[in-house]
């Protein structure tokens, strides 16, 4: 039963520490602009093409 007196304050302390995290993030405008994020994946063009690696991607010699 003792228990209960330490796990109730903790929790308290999650839900507290949760809300000030999501408050934070509020102010800071990271909930303003969803659906850009998720396209720059689509149109990312900074990794270069694929290049064969000489020993594994080279043709038979004829």
């Amino acid at each position: 039963m003792n228990i209960v007196f330490v796990m109730i304050p903790i929790a308290i302390l999650f839900v507290i520490i949760a809300g000030v995290v999501f408050f934070w993030a509020i102010r800071s405008e990271q909930f303003e602009d969803l659906d850009r994020q998720g396209s720059n994946i689509l149109f990312d063009e900074d990794l270069p093409a694929h290049q064969p690696n000489k020993h594994t991607d080279h043709d038979p010699q004829p």
